[in-house]
Parts: structure tokens; C-alpha cells; sequence
């Protein structure tokens, strides 16, 4: 008991120095073709799923502090204030410090919470016995991807391909993903299929979360800070959720799978019932 906490405390060390790293440095962002995607939410992901929800949220509040230090002192963007109590005070007064304190910190926990859950729920309905979980799952990967890759198509070539050629599209990679699915889904497989539905949720959770907050509570101060008219502030949200989302939630399960199933040959990944379930079959056998 004490070796399993002292690994724990070092772990939750090791992941918060390297969301600092990440946050103060150029390495939390993956530059791509289009855009950098941003990677700082993966160690938050990971210390969720090897260290619990708790320790989840202590991390994505760690991330939430550096965005706000980031955001007040460096103001990158005119939108900075978004992200900072003390730069939303001056645009929108009083109210201002409890929106941003929302935004800044609020996604940025629940990132460190939602994906142990979503792993957890994953890892159970394909161990399950019934065929129906892995289809289920299998079906919701595949109508993300076909969602995922029409979306930004069409955000990215508007004026290359048309609507239906990127829905074609789309639905060629949803059923491709899906037969791959439905072969390789097994036991032995569902660790990693699992891991990557967690790296996806996780950088959704903070997309979502973040963007919505932004529509809901600053319309009129974003549309200000960017240029843009009130009425458009819902299209240009959509356009950052529906691209800039899509991409670092992709980049995120492949990351987040890939480093997670070589994490689990030091440190296996258990919810609280199979924790139980093996001090149940080690108290047994003794």
C-alpha cells in the first residue's frame, strides 16, 4: 500500500511538471499542415487514467492555472480575457472574474475526470458477452470519424469539394474504420480501443466546454475581441469546434492510446470494481 502511494504521488509529479513544461514551452503544440494542435490536455488525460478521476482533476486544475497565468501576463490573442479573471474584470467588470474562472479552470478539471469514466464504460461494454457492446461501440467510432473527417472537409476545402463529395467521403472512412473495428475487436484489443475513446473524450470535453462557455457567457465581448459580428460568433465557434476540435481530438487518441497501452505493461488501468474484483481472488487464494 505504501509503494502503490508513493508511486502515485511521483506519477502525479512527473504529469504536472510536464503540463508546465507543455504550457511554458512550444512543446504543448503539434504543428501540422493547417494549424497547431494543441497536446497540453493529453498528460491530464493519462494521469486521469492512471491515477483516478481525483488526481484527474487536480491535474486538469494545474492545466487550468498555467492557461490562466498564460493568458493574463503573455495576452497572446484579443480574446485572452476569456481565460483571465483579472483581464476580464477590465472588459466586462465584476462578472467578468467568475466567467473566466468558468472557463478557465472548470473544462480544463472535467478533462481530468471524464475520460477515466469513458474508459472504464469502453473496457466493459467490449469485455462484455454480449456482441451488442462491441457493435455499439464500433458504430459510434465509426459515426464520429464519418462526422469528424465531412466536417473538416468541408471546413477546410469549401470551395474544392462540394458538400456531398465530402459526405461521400466522410462515409467511406466511417465503414472502412467500422470492418477494421469489427476484426480487430477483441479482448486483447479493447485496452487500446478504449484508451483511444479516452484521448478523444478528454480533448472534447475541453473543446466543447471551453467554446460553449465562451458562446454562453462573453457572445458580444468575443465577437468585440475578434472582429466579428454577434450574430456570427456561433459560426465562428463552430468552425474552431468542428476543426481545430476535430484535429486535437484525433491527435489525442492517437497519443493518448499509444502511450497509455505502453503505460499499462508498467501499470495496468483498473476501475474500482476489477480493483476490488482481484483483492477479492488475492484474499482467496491466501
Amino acid at each position: 500500500m505504501k509503494n502503490e502511494k508513493t508511486y502515485e504521488l511521483v506519477l502525479t509529479a512527473l504529469f504536472t511538471a510536464i503540463i508546465v513544461i507543455m504550457a511554458f514551452t512550444p512543446l504543448g503544440y503539434i504543428p501540422l499542415v493547417v494549424i497547431n494542435a494543441t497536446i497540453i490536455h493529453i498528460p491530464v488525460i493519462l494521469g486521469a487514467l492512471f491515477l483516478g478521476p481525483k488526481k484527474g482533476a487536480f491535474l486538469g486544475f494545474v492545466f487550468g492555472l498555467t492557461s490562466f497565468i498564460n493568458n493574463t501576463f503573455k495576452a497572446a490573442t484579443a480574446s485572452a480575457f476569456v481565460f483571465s479573471p483579472v483581464l476580464a474584470y477590465n472588459v466586462v467588470g465584476a462578472s467578468g472574474i467568475f466567467k473566466s474562472l468558468y472557463i478557465c479552470f472548470v473544462p480544463r478539471i472535467l478533462v481530468g475526470v471524464v475520460p477515466y469514466f469513458i474508459y472504464v464504460l469502453i473496457r466493459r461494454a467490449l469485455k462484455s458477452e454480449q456482441k451488442t457492446g462491441p457493435i455499439v461501440v464500433n458504430a459510434l467510432a465509426s459515426l464520429i470519424l464519418f462526422i469528424s473527417v465531412r466536417a473538416f472537409l468541408i471546413r477546410l476545402l469549401p470551395e474544392t469539394l462540394s458538400a456531398l463529395v465530402c459526405t461521400l467521403i466522410g462515409l467511406a472512412a466511417g465503414i472502412v474504420l467500422m470492418v477494421v473495428l469489427t476484426i480487430s475487436s477483441s479482448k486483447k484489443g479493447s485496452t487500446n480501443i478504449a484508451l483511444a475513446y479516452a484521448g478523444l473524450a478528454g480533448a472534447f470535453t475541453n473543446t466543447l466546454f471551453v467554446m460553449s462557455g465562451i458562446f454562453i457567457l462573453y457572445k458580444d465581448a468575443y465577437a468585440q475581441a475578434v472582429g466579428v459580428a454577434g450574430e456570427a460568433v456561433l459560426d465562428v465557434i463552430m468552425g474552431v469546434v468542428t476543426f481545430n476540435g476535430i484535429v486535437e481530438a484525433v491527435v489525442a487518441a492517437i497519443i493518448v492510446a499509444g502511450v497509455g497501452f505502453a503505460l499499462t505493461r508498467v501499470k495496468p488501468i483498473y476501475s474500482k470494481s476489477e480493483r476490488m474484483m482481484d483483492m477479492g481472488k488475492t484474499a482467496a487464494k491466501i
